[in-house]
């Protein structure tokens, strides 16, 4: 009897994830990790042209606006997971848009029954939330943007009764090449000089978590490829480097290779200045989370993925100082 042949199966088609953000911190690493995971990613932007050339995005740009719903609604046609990582630029006006942008984003979930991925943050949690954090510890926020983020996480909750499908990944200060607007990128060295000397914004001897962006992006991907074993609403907190100044302070020394003098962040400086400028008044408002340790338990998302992906510090730190033009040849090579 004639051996009948069978015809190759199709293969299934790559998923489609739409990045809103894909220019920013959180939005360009997990767009870069889910293109190398081999997703189709769909980026929205205002100028699609200019975005493409500045980052070398292998993905479809498309032009729109995610203060525009119907931009969000057109550019998420078909979409399995929506990547939300738009931020207002500079700690500025996020009354005015960060709600906003993710109500457009929550339309666009729910029509297409997509999961929202959104990167979270300790802003959530108020002074009386000390010691090591677990997704379900009260939220007490005394701050503006805590109290923001804790009404966007209650209408991702909503949403995901209503047919679309969530997943908060809390992290720390983020640190790496794209990190601009954080704590470690604009206080603690300056981008674009050698490190000569270091500011800490608070006591040395207090833990607090950095996550480095390359491994939360990877960890947001892993997580999303679980899509079968999540909740309708899930969330994980991501530790990263739970350390204290000493700590930190030792790593960039190895890094540069020289001892750093370190001085203490002048937060009465920012607090004077903190009414004519917004950006400053804003950062202000985060004091608190350096006077006391702010440690994200991370045991859900170990249970989950096996183990946390994660970059030893003094890899974390030179890849990021010389992303960013601090780390002298000589000292490159040292830390190589």
């Amino acid at each position: 009897m004639p051996v009948q042949s069978l015809a190759p199966r199709p293969l299934a088609p790559e998923p489609l994830a739409l990045v809103i953000g894909a220019t920013g911190a959180f939005g360009g690493e997990v767009a870069e990790r889910l293109v190398a995971a081999r997703w189709r990613v769909r980026a929205l932007h205002r100028d699609p042209d200019r975005a493409r050339a500045a980052t070398g995005l292998a993905a479809d740009w498309v032009a729109g606006d995610a203060m525009q719903k119907g931009d969000v609604l057109r550019a998420a046609e078909g979409v399995r997971v929506i990547v939300h990582g738009a931020n207002p630029p500079g700690y500025r006006n996020w009354a005015g848009t960060v709600l906003p942008m993710m109500d457009n984003t929550i339309a666009a979930g729910i029509r297409e029954g997509a999961r929202i991925l959104v990167a979270g943050s300790v802003y959530n949690y108020g002074p009386d939330a000390r010691g090591e954090i677990a997704e379900d510890a009260p939220q007490h926020p005394l701050t503006r943007k805590g109290r923001i983020r804790v009404e966007l996480e209650r209408r991702l909750r909503q949403a995901s009764q209503e047919g679309a499908k969530t997943l908060v990944l809390r992290a720390g200060d983020f640190f790496g090449a794209r990190a601009n607007n954080s704590f470690m990128g604009r206080v603690i060295f300056q981008a674009g000089k050698p490190v000569r000397s270091l500011t800490y914004p608070g006591p040395l001897g207090v833990r607090h978590d950095w996550a480095y962006l390359p491994d939360l992006a990877e960890t947001a991907v892993r997580l999303l490829e679980m899509e079968a074993e999540l909740s309708a609403c899930a969330s994980f907190h991501f530790r990263g480097h739970a350390l204290d100044g000493r700590e930190l302070v030792a790593a960039f020394e190895r890094v540069v290779g020289r001892k750093l003098p370190t001085r203490a962040f002048p937060w009465f400086a920012l607090s004077a200045i903190g009414p004519f400028n917004e950006t400053f008044r804003e950062l202000a408002e985060m004091r608190y989370l350096w006077r006391e340790a702010v440690v994200l338990d991370n045991r859900r998302l170990t249970a989950a993925l096996g183990a946390e992906p994660h970059t030893p510090i003094d890899d974390a730190l030179a890849a990021t100082l010389r992303a960013v033009g601090c780390l002298e040849d000589e000292a490159a090579a040292q830390a190589a």
